[in-house]
């Protein structure tokens, strides 16, 4: 007869099982919680408003709006966004009502996944966070300024929330070994140097991923009988050993390493535009890669390829915005897998172009002079004059049709008053840039000819 299990699954996960209750008990976010910080001391005061946690899976949003309840004596209502509607919304700010009129407590609804919510959904919550009703904390992976509205955002304060750092999994799977109550404490486990190395690390910062996979690797080791040699626990039995290769079996088998809604999608695409900027073919294909096969939408790859071609390669290589469009057509033409092809292709033609950012540069700071002189007169001489008055007033006079002109080119003013003598463009010496800065100064020499300034940079 088999030995029987000495795991049982209780009926609450252990991630859930293992979440503090107080400030002292929480894991990271020092940069919100520490001494002086803005969160943490609201939270001591008991003086939190409506707000928005934004962060990755596993940072501790729904744990800190659990603590900010038991802070603030308020009912605690959990609300999935993924799973519920509106028609939920409007029960629980009934019950809301009832409750501040007797007992007279307030109410924190909690709104997981808020950016599933769509505009409509989301204007559903603003009467009632604007009389006070509710508390209204939203939890989400997703960047609030793009998946929230205006309304709902200018009503809440938002905190982001940073992926915890492995000494944190680390304290925190070590504590859950230890916690005869609602950890794995009495389960006697040890666990080996190099297995809780492993799991702090491949959790990504994420602690319900540690836990998740710590629970799946205790119930595999004890119910499977699987003993360490030696040291004895207080029941006599053998003691447990979780080792490296127990927890990199649990790790793969239960969790994806890419997460195409959270944190890490910012990461890899940051580490693909980097690659691609810094012409690494080997490291630009490795993260679109990467990516692909997490499931990431192809379409927005193709986004980003075409404005990698126009901020980074821009005149250097013209061509590179044909190919990167080339590219994303025929993505849209073919699809996958045979269009991620041309992904590839345009990522390695970028990665391998010359690389120029002046075009980029050159925008920023002609956007920046547009703002600070967002009402200069166009020049008289420059303006169309398609009435007898506007001719009489001047417009249009002086101008000179540039291809009456040798090299269909004669040097005057284009720009306001204000402005005259400015330069924002100034290509490099690389690939077609080096022919346009030829151009450019064969240019300026005619102004000079001509008695015309060439300006300051």
């Amino acid at each position: 007869m088999s030995e029987p299990s000495l795991f049982q699954r209780s009926a609450a996960p252990l991630a859930a099982r293992m979440r503090p209750r107080t400030l002292d008990g929480f894991l990271g976010q020092e940069n919100l919680l520490g001494p002086g910080k803005a969160l943490g001391e609201l939270i001591r005061r008991g003086d939190v408003g409506s707000c928005i946690f934004w962060g990755p899976p596993g940072s501790g949003k729904t744990t800190l709006a659990k603590i900010i309840a038991n802070y603030t004596d308020r009912h605690f209502e959990p609300f999935s966004a993924v799973t519920e509607g509106v028609g939920r919304v409007r029960e629980i700010i009934k019950e809301a009502e009832e409750r501040l009129k007797f007992p007279g407590q307030g109410t924190i609804l909690f709104c997981d996944e808020i950016h599933r919510f769509n505009r409509a959904q989301q204007d559903a919550f603003l009467p009632w966070v604007e009389n006070g009703i509710i508390t209204l904390i939203g939890a989400t992976t997703e960047n609030p300024s793009f998946e929230l509205t205006g309304a709902l955002l200018s009503r809440c304060r938002v905190f982001v929330l940073e992926p915890l750092r492995e000494e944190h999994i680390r304290a925190l799977v070590e504590r859950a070994l230890q916690d005869r109550d609602q950890g794995l404490g009495h389960l006697e486990l040890q666990i080996d140097d190099d297995a809780l190395a492993l799991l702090a690390r491949e959790a990504d910062g994420d602690a319900r991923r540690a836990l998740q996979a710590l629970e799946a690797a205790a119930e595999y080791t004890t119910g499977k009988g699987e003993r360490g040699m030696g040291k004895r626990g207080p029941s006599d039995r053998p003691t447990v050993r979780l080792s490296v290769g127990v927890i990199a079996d649990a790790l793969q088998k239960r969790f994806a390493k890419y997460d195409k809604g959270g944190e890490e999608h910012f990461n890899l695409i940051s580490a693909l535009h980097k690659a691609v900027r810094g012409s690494d073919v080997e490291g630009a294909l490795y993260w679109l890669a990467r990516m692909l096969a997490g499931g990431e939408d192809p379409l927005y790859l193709a986004r980003r390829i075409v404005r990698m071609a126009s901020e980074d390669i821009g005149l250097a290589d013209p061509r590179a915005l044909s190919v990167a469009l080339a590219a994303k057509d025929a993505y849209h033409f073919l699809g996958s897998p045979e269009g991620e092809l041309a992904l590839a292709e345009a990522v390695i033609y970028l990665a391998t172009a010359p690389k120029s950012n002046k075009v980029y540069e050159a925008f920023g700071r002609a956007a920046e002079a547009a703002r600070e002189h967002p009402a200069a007169p166009v020049p008289l001489h420059i303006r169309n004059a398609p009435t007898p008055l506007m001719k009489e007033l001047g417009y249009g006079e002086g101008y000179k049709y540039a291809h009456g002109f040798a090299g269909a080119y004669v040097p005057q003013e284009y720009l306001p008053e204000p402005l005259r003598g400015q330069r924002w463009y100034d290509p490099t010496e690389f690939g077609y840039e080096k022919t346009v800065k030829e151009r450019m100064e064969w240019w300026e020499k005619l102004k000079r000819e001509w008695g015309l300034g060439t300006g300051e940079r």
